[in-house]
């Protein structure tokens, strides 16, 4: 039985322009109905890539460049995986794309504050990841100014780093620092200087943004910019002591598992925002995108401006006594 790759080889070697799509398809239907097999598509067969040329340089279609902001480098785009090498985007991209284009909306009027006062602004993404937010931020915002502005990526993961890195090297955004590290141990990093003017922490994972709460209140951050993720560790603690808090009738908003998790996740928010006007900074809180696009939807916002402490710290180690999570005072310390 003549193979499809080989009658197919037969065609490019007599036209070495190659075929086209419709040849091709052709080719396939005539294959199908003599040989009774089925026959993989074009896209789809691992010996037949590089008989049709590929167009990686393709522009997305018009419906996706209405969701790409103006300025934005396509090829960016391209080397984050959030456009395909066809310039298309998925419903997973595009839902990513929408929430790091939220932050960086927030977060742009207060780089123009810190610049406006100080000539140039240090930020810093706490668990980079693949370092969209960066990498976006940068692209839009930093990459036309003449200034010493830079970005820091603390990540974890060293491969991701080191991807990051290179990244930046070949797009020439030599402005923007990777170091490999846990959050809590990034303190002392000799790259980083003794302030931070910014520090942001998009789904930074269970308590990794609380580390990012540390490390902005250690270099004295002036804007701070959280998206939590998950935080299982409150929800843990009231899950340990149900038993002993059931004559409480407060103990209802959680007895059942699913309120435990819910409610664990809703006060921890709320003892970081406590935690930070404890701090002196003052807090907002809104949503970042619609629950259509994530979950993980709050967003928090801490402008640092030497408010008054004793009462939010009072109010925050009230609550911790009242649910019994005395023990995550350390967490969430107030001096």
């Amino acid at each position: 039985m003549t193979s499809l790759a080989t009658c197919a080889s037969d065609v490019v070697a007599s036209n070495n322009k190659g075929i086209t799509q419709q040849t091709f398809v052709r080719l396939q239907r005539a294959l199908r109905k003599h040989y009774a097999v089925k026959i993989p598509t074009l896209a789809h067969s691992a010996k037949l890539r590089g008989i049709m040329p590929r167009q990686t340089n393709r522009q997305p279609p018009p419906s996706e460049i209405a969701e790409i902001r103006p300025g934005q480098s396509i090829e960016l785009l391209k080397a984050l995986h959030i456009l395909t090498r066809d310039g298309r985007m998925n419903q997973d991209s595009r839902r990513k794309l929408k929430q790091v284009y939220h932050l960086v909306q927030f977060i742009e009027p207060l780089l123009h504050e810190v610049i406006e006062d100080r000539g140039s602004a240090q930020v810093t993404d706490i668990g980079a990841g693949k370092a969209y937010l960066g990498f976006i931020l940068y692209d839009l915002f930093f990459k036309a100014r003449d200034d010493s502005s830079r970005i820091f990526g603390i990540e974890a993961r060293c491969e991701l780093v080191d991807k990051s890195a290179l990244l930046a090297r070949e797009l020439g955004y030599a402005r923007m620092t990777f170091i490999n590290s846990a959050v809590a141990e990034a303190f002392a990093a000799p790259q980083l200087p003794a302030t931070m003017d910014i520090v942001t922490a998009l789904h930074a994972c269970d308590t990794a943004t609380d580390d990012a709460i540390r490390f902005a209140l250690d270099k004295k951050a002036r804007f701070i910019v959280l998206a939590p993720c998950c935080q299982a560790e409150v929800a843990a603690v009231l899950r340990k002591h149900k038993g002993a808090s059931l004559g409480e009738p407060l103990t209802e908003v959680w007895r059942h598992p699913l309120h435990t998790r819910e409610f664990g996740s809703h006060i921890t928010n709320v003892l970081r925002c406590l935690q930070l006007e404890a701090h002196g900074y003052q807090v907002n809180v809104t949503e970042l995108v619609g629950w259509e696009h994530s979950m993980k939807n709050e967003l928090i916002i801490a402008r640092f401006k030497d408010l008054p402490r004793a009462r939010p710290a009072q109010r925050l180690n009230e609550i911790l006594e009242k649910l019994g999570l005395m023990e995550l005072n350390e967490r969430f310390a107030t001096v």
